[in-house]
């Protein structure tokens, strides 16, 4: 029960209204009797009479399973509706005679947190809400004051939305929006609930929905785990088309100065400025597993032999987050957060798995050193090998079968931990081939990037110690937060749903959103609620 939202001298009990103190004075309050409160739910045994006496008919005899099915649903939901509305009805006639009794013993008050007390009591009011069985009215008393916003005591006890839609209904809006369009969110709820929510009022439900999540995991402190376990962090980002007005200003300015070839289609290789990077950040729990460099590539040739291969690191305890209107300084700090909450100490080995890009790793250095972490950075090995395949496309005719095995003879070289061996040697198989400069850039590239990572392809090092050195989790990532949802055909985001969408699926991935949904319900409580009154409540369980 919600306790301080009500008038003063004012309380409801699940059956009665009990007696009234204020000052000295006492006002014994009878409670309903039992036939009273059973006409207030007459609608509801009327539904319930009409479904018996429909399903008990000759028309439905002849329906089919499915048929039946059909309509039980949807009189069973307006069989729910009534229920709640007559619930609700109850609730309003115990307010109404607790009110009247105020006026008997002495003039009950609101204070707002305006300071004006209003006791001016009208009985009477309503609104509209829309729920996941129906539309239904809530009557309630308001206390008024000349010049002053009416106060609801009611809708405390109630805790009540400030708009018209549940909170079942927003949850539900959640749940339908993070794994599909929101015209298949929409069309889903009404199947479900009937016509009591439009497309547009679900943006806004689940815009709203995720506006706590930041402040949720900031309030968490997940569990440490043991020493020997590695801790690994890995970031990424992944573009998402925009429309045109949540572009960040570089990407706008590129996109008016873009023109296009035609008018009606994109030429080969045009890309329109119409994309905006959202960071993605990982991190997770994994015990080591040390590796050899021939239990990862295959020697070339392919394997032999019946040795087993041994398996990578497993990852455990995944923890995702992820943001489209923050940049990757943000995200890479909340993620470093969430690991140093994990391993205050940092006793544990910090593996840091990136893609190389440069102002990723300046960023992620700039956070170790900031909080003095020791981390391990390791570049990712899949990016390693595409590099590596454009270079022997230089070397080698696109069906060559002979391009595999070189591509695995440098590899070997390179997770033995010859990175800069392995580029020299590209380099003059290059110069002794006689290529062309243009014929040479795919090698030029592998040479740039292995020669100015070699810090970072320590693989032998990291096989050694049993650290992971693909990114596959964070790729992996990528794909299902952002890819199996905000790059669905055809979708053009605007900045607040993205960002919305993107935090709530990392959220459900994270496996938290029963929590998060009632730490959301009491932050949107004391917004709505307890803010308005000059005698603040706090909530119980």
């Amino acid at each position: 029960m919600v306790a301080g939202c009500l008038p003063r001298g004012l309380f409801f009990l699940d059956s009665e209204v009990l007696p009234v103190r204020i000052g000295r004075k006492k006002s014994p309050v009878k409670p309903y009797d039992t036939a009273s409160r059973a006409d207030l739910f007459a609608g509801s045994k009327d539904v319930f009479d009409a479904v018996v006496a429909e399903l008990s008919g000759r028309r439905t005899a002849t329906l089919t399973h499915a048929q039946l099915e059909e309509l039980v649903a949807v009189r069973g939901r307006e069989l729910l509706r009534q229920l709640l509305q007559d619930h609700l009805d109850l609730r309003a006639a115990r307010e109404e005679q607790a009110v009247a009794l105020l006026h008997q013993a002495a003039r009950g008050e609101v204070a707002g947190a305006d300071g004006v007390a209003r006791r001016r009591i009208e009985a009477g009011h309503h609104r509209l809400l829309s729920t996941i069985v129906g539309t239904v009215t809530v009557r309630r008393c308001a206390f008024r004051a000349l010049g002053a916003r009416n106060a609801y005591p009611a809708d405390a006890a109630l805790s009540l939305p400030a708009g018209r839609h549940s909170h079942g209904l927003a949850r539900l809006a959640v749940t339908e929006t993070v794994r599909g369009s929101f015209d298949a969110a929409a069309a889903a709820i009404t199947a479900r609930c009937g016509k009591v929510i439009g497309k547009r009022q679900v943006e806004q439900l689940v815009v709203q929905g995720a506006a706590d999540i930041d402040a949720f995991y900031a309030d968490r402190i997940p569990l440490p785990r043991t020493a020997g376990e590695l801790l690994v962090i890995s970031v990424d980002g992944k573009g998402i088309v925009m429309r045109p007005g949540a572009l960040r200003q570089a990407t706008a300015r590129a996109a008016a100065r873009h023109k296009n070839t035609f008018r009606t289609r994109l030429a080969s290789g045009e890309k329109p400025c119409r994309k905006r990077m959202a960071t993605v950040g990982v991190v997770y729990d994994a015990e080591p597993a040390p590796r050899r460099p021939h239990d990862v590539i295959a020697v070339p040739g392919g394997r032999h032999g019946h040795r087993e291969v041994r398996a990578g690191p497993h990852a455990s305890g995944k923890w995702l987050c992820g943001s489209v209107i923050a940049g990757p300084g943000q995200v890479i700090a909340s993620v470093f957060d969430h690991a140093e909450a994990r391993d205050p100490m940092h006793a544990r080995t910090w593996v840091v798995l990136v893609d190389g890009a440069r102002h990723q790793l300046d960023l992620i250095r700039s956070q170790a050193a900031r909080r003095r972490a020791r981390i391990h950075i390791v570049i990712d090995l899949i990016h390693v090998l595409e590099y590596l395949w454009k270079a022997a496309w230089c070397l080698h005719a696109a069906d060559d079968p002979a391009a595999e095995d070189w591509v695995a003879t440098q590899a070997l070289a390179i997770l033995a931990g010859h990175a800069r061996h392995a580029a020299a040697t590209i380099d003059a198989q290059a110069t002794t081939a006689g290529l062309s400069s243009d014929r040479r850039a795919g090698v030029n590239a592998c040479v740039r990037y292995l020669t100015g990572n070699a810090a970072f392809l320590r693989y032998d090092r990291a096989l050694t110690a049993g650290w992971p050195i693909a990114t596959g989790v964070i790729e992996g990532a990528c794909r299902h937060l952002i890819g199996d949802r905000l790059q669905i055909t055809g979708a053009r985001w605007g900045l607040a749903g993205a960002e919305a969408v993107l935090k709530l699926r990392a959220l459900i991935s994270n496996g938290d959103l029963d929590a998060y949904w009632r730490y959301h319900l009491e932050c949107e409580h004391h917004r709505v609620h307890q803010t308005r009154y000059q005698d603040g409540y706090a909530l119980t369980a």
